[in-house]
């Protein structure tokens, strides 16, 4: 960790600033990047009230004689996503639900299901298809939840044909919506399954091992373009495949010099093609090239404005937002990647 903190802020391609926490005053947080580029700190939010629009002086003045509204708020987030309308919506094991914050449109919606079957238990990975259904794997119940983009439940995916059963433990969700096929990761099993939209396997790929191809303990799933990146948790490592399962590369490796991974959680990639890897463990974000080269990392341990505490999920948007799951504080951080292309390719749906 050492290595890798002196390596980047050593060089001359990033200087991170943050301004000083004073009372009553907004955090600030930016990175100065090589060639003009920057990442900037936006916001944080954790609350169903850090959506909703001033109350006015008549409600407030309720809320003093019949008491404050009862806020939902983040328990234990996992997984953030945003759909077509720009909504983000953050999977919460913790309060067993998925909550859809719209800012916006000033809305806010919670999503589960209880006392009913199946229940939903523990949503980890989620992710929307071109009509902005939402997917959500839950890693107890061993299903996919369905539902249409009100959260109205559809469906649940999770017995498969072939004689597999129901899934060990999914994970991590991508969803094609151009080629109708949904893929999966099934952490306990070290296998990618790729569903048809009716959740029939058409394929499956890897095995417990440390070779190109093969898992141990794989996690999160991200589409972008014509690669499909698998989080290969226990090996270190992105492993990067085109969308039939064939190994393109891979990036990360155990150890504490720069590039190394100790407990990588979730990847995505920019406007640029550079990929994102959130680690747990580090607290930081680490940004490689093409070639798998450390570019520069963010973040630390603690509480302010771009600093994490066991961060587990990551997402970049088509307008390079950048959100990561600051999953022990409690919130999710929204940063601003400006790069030198003008459009953005962000994740194919």
């Amino acid at each position: 960790m050492a290595t890798i903190a002196a390596a980047a802020l050593l060089a001359p391609m990033c200087v991170a600033q943050r301004s000083p926490a004073r009372a009553g005053a907004t955090e600030s947080w930016q990175m100065s990047l090589e060639g003009g580029r920057s990442l900037t700190w936006e916001r944080s939010f954790s609350s169903e009230s850090e959506v909703k629009p001033d109350r006015g002086f008549w409600n407030k003045l309720v809320d003093i004689v019949a008491g404050a509204p009862d806020y939902r708020f983040l328990v234990r987030p996992y997984s953030v996503v945003t759909d077509s309308r720009g909504r983000i919506l953050v999977t919460d094991p913790g309060a067993a639900g998925v909550h859809i914050f719209d800012f916006s449109q000033h809305k806010y919606k919670f999503v589960h299901r209880v006392d009913k079957d199946p229940a939903m238990l523990a949503p980890q990975c989620i992710a929307v298809d071109a009509e902005d259904n939402i997917y959500v794997t839950d890693s107890e119940a061993g299903v996919i939840f369905v539902f249409g983009p009100n959260g109205k439940f559809l469906r649940a995916i999770g017995s498969l044909r072939g004689g597999e059963g129901y899934f060990k433990r999914p994970t991590g969700i991508a969803v094609d919506s151009a080629a109708q096929r949904i893929y999966v990761t099934d952490t306990l099993r070290d296998r990618v399954y790729i569903l048809d939209m009716q959740g029939n396997v058409v394929q499956m790929f890897g095995q417990r091992g440390q070779g190109e191809g093969e898992f141990n303990y794989p996690t999160e799933l991200r589409l972008q373009g014509p690669n499909l990146m698998v989080v290969d948790a226990m090996n270190f490592r992105v492993q990067v495949f085109d969308r039939s399962g064939r190994f393109q590369y891979a990036v990360g490796k155990i150890g504490d010099g720069p590039g190394a991974m100790f407990r990588p959680k979730a990847a995505a990639v920019d406007s640029e093609g550079d990929l994102y890897v959130v680690d747990a463990l580090w607290g930081i974000v680490q940004v490689f090239n093409r070639q798998g080269e450390l570019l520069y990392y963010f973040g630390a341990r603690g509480t302010h404005a771009g600093e994490f505490q066991l961060p587990t999920g990551l997402f970049i948007d088509d307008n390079d937002k950048v959100f990561v799951v600051d999953s022990f504080n409690r919130r999710i951080q929204e940063f601003h990647y400006s790069g030198l292309n003008n459009t953005a390719i962000g994740e194919t749906k």
